[in-house]
């Protein structure tokens, strides 16, 4: 059972994310769909190992960011001056209530996914409440395998915002660029709901 102190208040997620820039579509994502997703696990948060290319049948999402900051240490001002790289953490939050509008649109599985640490994922998954599992991929072995699109800061490689919609193990459709990224989810469950029509 989550404690609701210790989640961020949807207000304070949102300040600041009001002037996010709008971010431009630059092609980097034109690949992705029908492609398999590849032969590699990743560690989720919820201490599951899971395999991208056995996912469960029917349709998964998976909403991939940059990274979450902290109250205490937020996200670098490098990364908040690119386009479409602010508001991971609204995001996250959106998706966490919008969970069973998701799966009733049909998603069988739904997670998140970064090139941040499994420690850090995890603190995220608890202080956000977030009632799906965050997927750790510190060594970009997704990103190598898909050719995501990327961005550097710092000497750390984090993903540029997308979401990917798999179903049975290929990659059916791309939303990116993502904007606005705190309601970014009611697209995907509007693109979910016209799929079961």
């Amino acid at each position: 059972m989550r404690r609701l102190d210790r989640i961020e208040p949807t207000q304070s997620l949102l300040a600041g994310t009001e002037d996010l820039p709008r971010p431009v579509d630059d092609g980097a994502a034109d690949h992705l769909p029908g492609r398999a997703m590849p032969i590699t696990a990743l560690l989720g948060t919820d201490g599951a190992r899971v395999p991208l290319s056995d996912l469960p049948l029917g349709r998964t999402v998976i909403f991939v960011y940059p990274r979450t900051g902290k109250p205490v240490r937020p996200g670098s001002a490098a990364v908040e001056e690119i386009q479409g790289e602010r508001g991971c953490t609204a995001q996250l939050c959106s998706v966490r209530d919008a969970i069973d509008d998701l799966r009733q649109a049909g998603a069988v599985a739904v997670y998140g996914l970064s090139t941040q640490d499994h420690a850090y994922q995890s603190e995220a998954v608890w202080r956000l409440g977030l009632p799906f599992p965050l997927l750790a991929d510190p060594t970009v072995s997704v990103g190598r395998g898909l050719r995501l699109p990327t961005v550097t800061d710092g000497g750390s490689t984090l993903y540029r915002r997308l979401t990917l919609v798999i179903q049975d193990g290929v990659i059916e459709k791309v939303f990116y660029p993502v904007f606005p990224p705190h309601t970014h989810v009611d697209e995907v469950i509007s693109w979910l709901r016209s799929r079961r029509r």
